[in-house]
């Protein structure tokens, strides 16, 4: 009952923007399949397709609350090593925010990215300082001003490009959110300068009216 008078309580645009939630497909594959949220999605159709993510290698994620995107790369890199045929990957989780527990993952809650201090505690935490794989699906605390927004997360981007430097492999990968905008073309060409290969990708996953696009850059050029 509380729910319902709550419901019908909600604005036009929260009653829709609810419809479309509870009909989307991915949100009920979040339930069935025991993700965090469904996002997971998006890493699963683009490591199905392009396999960036391989049993041993280690793996940070970045803006990694709730963990979803760590469920997928505790899986896909055998974390845990329930497959002994193949390599045991690792995976680190890093976000300002907090994340709960999840096995075969550590997590680095309450952490900014930006802050030469987490760099320096992820290298400690990682088992050979440098990763083969870069996941980023941060995200700014939105201000609702779009070109602003925009900025915002393109700045993270460019902010992780230069982590990159210390903390990636040669050849490694880094797949990164952005929001569509008069910047995206610099953050694209920032990445070509060190990567070989940049690819930019739309999972069916992201909504239709969404302005997120993933950048897929593989085949580092650093030493």
């Amino acid at each position: 009952l509380h729910t319902t008078v709550g419901f019908l309580k909600k604005t036009g645009t929260e009653h829709q923007w609810l419809e479309r939630h509870l009909k989307d497909p991915f949100v009920k594959a979040t339930k069935r399949q025991n993700y965090r949220c469904r996002s997971a999605f998006k890493l699963l159709e683009i490591d199905d397709k392009l396999q960036i993510l391989r049993p041993g290698f280690s793996v940070l994620d970045c803006g990694a609350a709730p963990g979803a995107w760590s469920q997928v790369a505790v899986e896909r890199v055998n974390a845990l090593g329930t497959d002994p045929a193949v390599p045991t990957g690792f995976v680190l989780g890093v976000d300002l925010l907090r994340i709960s527990p999840l096995e075969g993952a550590v997590f680095l809650s309450g952490a900014d990215i930006a802050d030469p201090r987490t760099l320096r505690t992820i290298q400690s935490l990682l088992p050979a300082e440098k990763v083969d794989v870069i996941l980023s699906d941060m995200a700014p605390n939105a201000t609702g001003i779009k070109e602003l927004d925009h900025q915002k997360l393109i700045n993270l981007c460019l902010g992780l490009l230069s982590l990159s430097r210390s903390i990636l492999k040669p050849k490694g990968t880094m797949l990164c959110k952005f929001w569509d905008g008069h910047e995206s073309r610099l953050l694209q060409n920032r990445l070509k300068e060190q990567f070989q290969d940049v690819r930019t990708i739309k999972p069916q996953a992201s909504r239709k009216d969404s302005a997120e696009s993933y950048y897929l850059a593989r085949l580092y050029k650093g030493r």
